[in-house]
């Protein structure tokens, strides 16, 4: 059973930072795509950051220049580097491990992002 747990969120000013954390943990488990995606209040999921072997790494156009996604060498592990936080960026930040192989996608529950003007 593999495990996706988030952490690092809270409540920041316009302007600040935040940094994210992610741990995918399972027996033998090695993830080819880590990624944060958010849901703000009243809107659709959608993708923040993902990064693959490489490593290759995608952003949001709205995330690009302030956000920086990286992972462990163990490739269980992934944060996301938040600076020049803006109210918009407020949402649940949600962090999704694929696995190899069969390419699963399992889920953490989420974590709050907050940020006031």
């Amino acid at each position: 059973q593999v495990q996706v747990v988030e952490s690092g969120g809270g409540s920041v000013q316009a302007g600040g930072s935040l940094r994210l954390s992610c741990v995918a943990s399972g027996p033998r488990f090695s993830a080819r795509v880590m990624g944060w995606y958010r849901q703000g209040p009243g809107k659709e999921r959608e993708l923040v950051a993902v990064i693959t072997d490489g490593p290759n790494m995608r952003y949001a156009d709205s995330v690009k220049g302030r956000f920086t996604i990286s992972r462990n060498s163990a490739r269980i592990t992934v944060y996301l580097q938040m600076n020049n936080l803006k109210p918009e960026d407020t949402a649940v930040y949600y962090c999704k491990a694929t696995s190899e192989g069969w390419g699963h996608d399992y889920w953490g529950q989420g974590t709050q992002v907050t940020v006031s003007s």
